[in-house]
């Protein structure tokens, strides 16, 4: 076939050329230049260089660096794992080629062929990795690490820093891949609950390390990846407005669980089952009014609360804009400058380390105001010191299947008595006694691809949810029943007392008698003589519960990780090992193979 001038793009000159090679060309090798076409167009939209290495900026080595990079986040919110998406998207406008992993899901043999690596990772509980990072982090720790002297790396870690290890998995990873012969492209950064502005200048730092221009096109700045396409976000929530407000608990419980429904419509958000819901709260008027009672500061003095130098009265600072409600240490550090008081100093001391956690455990800002005075600086000077008001991340309770422009929420109240002060949970508080039908909640979706239903609905599921970890279980029901999932499922629920605290009882049974769950087993242990929890009736089933995992099934753990995950975990321990005939260490690799197959799944805070 020949090409004709007339109807092709191409001039004389360039169609006899054409026509001369074409018939001369094998077929793989006519494949070979159809996927060369192909490539050299999609990088000329994106703005692709050509050559597959970058020139290091002046004053370098001289050595060159790949245009490859991996990033891998270990994430059990979502949030590293948005920063991570958002990053490689970032580099992939600069022209490098990039993989985004799991950790979970990354050969760590592969390590070895690895030129530019980012880590992204979270801390979870007192200092652990999450959950998708475990496999990993044992991998790189332990004696199968290899050298890795051609890697470059860099370290974006996520904390709290109310929390005594703060960050530390970021920590150990960036010490580790330096220990093994890595060099750093960019040095670690460590962020706290307000992460978006230091991750934007992490991943500025980065493009410099792997020698990308500077120059005017700086990052735009980092944000979590959301679901869908709104508009509204993490950082540009949207004000869901409140349809319903109940307690879930009967009369005579020692418990308040608020069931919350709130409207999207309009918004444009959309969440799957597994997906959490954040909201930024605000402070208890009451607080508020002791603060500035305590400092003789005046409500309507304006004050600038952001770097971008937005203001507001300071009452509307305080009840919106800054965290009042907990003490960390790197605010503490900062406050010993605005304070001549010696003794605020002295607990900073080395030779102090307990005495200041005991401290910051359940005190607040007016403590340290009143502890630690006089302090004779202005309202402007000392809320410079607070951190922004982080958002609380609830797990959503619904299926937007089920539940079109809707989303509900499970959430308990916390009240308690410390230091001398009555004391509550800032945004459960506000559920409970402030937020009526009609009252608006800012509000964001966060993505949570670490704790999902199976993706074949065949598949059989077993929920561990106590108290208000049945929330993410009420979505995953609604959700399977609304598509018609085939699969087995077979739910763990406890709380105190059956008659007061069987939180959605109606719906379980409604559930239960329609053949859309399977079994269910509960436990309340306040109404017999030996307390009676979750682990218990898995023990009491363990030969049909380990039936069900030999069968494939899912098995999803929702609640409490200081105790409830880490006792439910064991006694899963316990029945893989009783039943398979397996050593404990044996029934750990079982778990590390569920885990792999995401067959294992926490949701726990």
């Amino acid at each position: 076939m020949q090409l004709q001038v007339m109807n092709s793009p191409f001039n004389q000159e360039q169609a006899e050329l054409l026509n001369r090679l074409l018939p001369a060309l094998t077929e793989s090798q006519k494949v070979w230049l159809s996927g060369y076409l192909a490539a050299s167009q999609s990088a000329s939209v994106q703005g692709t260089p050509e050559a597959p290495v970058a020139e290091l900026p002046a004053g370098s080595t001289g050595q060159t660096i790949s245009k490859e990079v991996t990033i891998l986040f270990g994430s059990q919110t979502g949030n590293a794992q948005g920063l991570a998406k958002n990053a490689g998207k970032m580099l992939e406008g600069r022209g490098f080629q990039v993989t985004v992993s799991s950790m979970s899901d990354f050969k760590p043999n592969n390590l070895k062929k690895v030129q530019n690596i980012l880590i992204i990772v979270s801390t979870h509980g007192e200092g652990d990795p999450p959950d998708t990072a475990l496999s990993f982090h044992e991998f790189l720790h332990g004696r199968r690490a290899p050298k890795l002297e051609d890697l470059r790396f860099s370290v974006l870690s996520l904390g709290d820093s109310s929390y005594e290890f703060f960050c530390q998995t970021g920590k150990e990873f960036d010490e580790k891949l330096e220990e093994l012969g890595g060099t750093r492209l960019y040095p670690r950064v460590d962020c706290d609950l307000d992460y978006d502005e230091p991750a934007a200048e992490w991943l500025e730092g980065v493009l410099g390390g792997l020698g990308e221009a500077q120059g005017g096109n700086a990052p735009a700045p980092v944000s979590a990846t959301q679901a869908g396409e709104s508009v509204y976000s993490r950082t540009n929530p949207f004000k869901a407005e409140v349809l319903e407000n109940l307690d879930l608990n009967g009369r005579g419980s020692n418990k308040e669980t608020r069931h919350l429904e709130l409207s999207l419509e309009g918004s444009g958000l959309t969440f799957e089952p597994g997906d959490s819901l954040g909201i930024y709260p605000e402070n208890d008027p009451a607080l508020v009014g002791m603060l500035l009672e305590e400092m003789k500061w005046d409500p309507e003095e304006i004050v600038t609360v952001n770097k971008q130098g937005d203001v507001r009265p300071l009452k509307e600072a305080l009840t919106f804009h800054f965290e009042i409600t907990v003490l960390t240490k790197p605010l503490l550090e900062q406050a010993v400058q605005l304070s001549a008081n010696e003794d605020l100093r002295e607990l900073l001391s080395p030779d102090n380390k307990e005495k200041l956690k005991a401290y910051l455990e359940g005190r607040d800002i007016l403590d340290l105001l009143r502890d630690f005075g006089p302090w004779g600086v202005s309202a402007q000077e000392f809320i410079s010191i607070l951190r922004k008001m982080p958002a609380r991340l609830y797990s959503i309770a619904s299926s937007l299947s089920a539940n079109p422009d809707e989303v509900h929420l499970t959430i308990g109240s916390v009240r308690y008595n410390t230091h001398g002060r009555d004391r509550s949970g800032v945004c459960s508080i506000l559920c409970a006694e402030r937020l009526q039908p009609g009252d608006t909640l800012p509000v964001y979706i966060q993505s949570n691809q670490n704790f999902k239903l199976p993706q074949n609905p065949d598949t059989p599921v077993i929920m561990v949810g106590p108290g208000t970890g049945i929330a993410p279980f009420r979505s995953f029901m609604q959700e399977r029943e609304e598509t018609g999932a085939e699969g087995k499922s077979w739910l763990f629920f406890g709380d105190q007392h059956f008659v007061t605290d069987f939180l959605y009882q109606t719906e379980w049974q409604k559930w239960i008698k329609d053949g859309a769950l399977t079994k269910m087993d509960v436990a309340f242990s306040r109404d017999t003589d030996e307390k009676v929890y979750v682990q218990h009736r898995m023990l009491e089933h363990s030969k049909e519960l380990f039936e069900w995992l030999q069968e494939g099934a899912a098995l999803y753990i929702c609640g409490d990780e200081k105790n409830m995950a880490h006792d439910v975990h064991n006694t899963l321990l316990e029945i893989i090992a009783k039943e398979g005939g397996l050593s404990r260490e044996k029934a750990e690799e079982y778990i590390g193979e569920m885990q792999q197959q995401k067959r294992y799944q926490r949701d726990v805070y």
